[in-house]
């Protein structure tokens, strides 16, 4: 149950940081709302969002990352690094002008602490909460949105 309240989450904070649709556009110029159009002519005025890749890994690397939390914090054993989060370097963006050279330099440095979690986890807490401080550290510049959520990782 906590796992799909922290997916709803998560889903409504990665929407904030999505791209704008043809409709916003529109009312950007006109000032009114624009309806959405279907086939037989009638509107609703709702839009499906569609995330993107990387919105949808960053939402798995969260709830990873909130269980790896829980691990840590009991004393747990920690696992293996989760090869998934390599795709961090190649999955599609919902804006491909923010995969620039402080994004990727940013995915390299979360990406090693990440990994020294699992290298070193004697000090795996301080590996951790140097993880979550990459995370905050690019979306300071990227996408602000999530960044009181990401900081609820840190381990006290």
């Amino acid at each position: 149950m906590k796992v799909l309240v922290y997916i709803f989450i998560a889903s409504a904070l990665f929407l904030s940081c999505g791209s704008k649709n043809e409709n916003n556009k529109e009312e950007a110029k006109t000032g009114q709302e624009q309806p959405a159009n279907h086939a037989d002519g009638e509107s609703d005025g709702l839009v499906m969002y569609e995330m993107s890749e990387m919105a949808a890994l960053m939402e798995q690397m969260y709830v990873d990352n909130m269980r790896l939390k829980e691990r840590i914090t009991n004393g747990d054993t920690i696992g293996n690094f989760p090869s998934h989060f390599l795709k961090i370097h190649a999955s599609a963006m919902t804006d491909e002008s923010e995969n620039d050279a402080f994004f990727k330099e940013q995915a390299a440095k979360f990406i090693k602490a990440q990994e020294l979690i699992y290298k070193d986890s004697i000090n795996a807490s301080k590996h951790f909460n140097d993880a979550v401080s990459s995370c905050v550290k690019c979306h300071e510049v990227k996408c602000t949105g999530p960044i009181p959520r990401i900081k609820k990782l840190y381990i006290k």
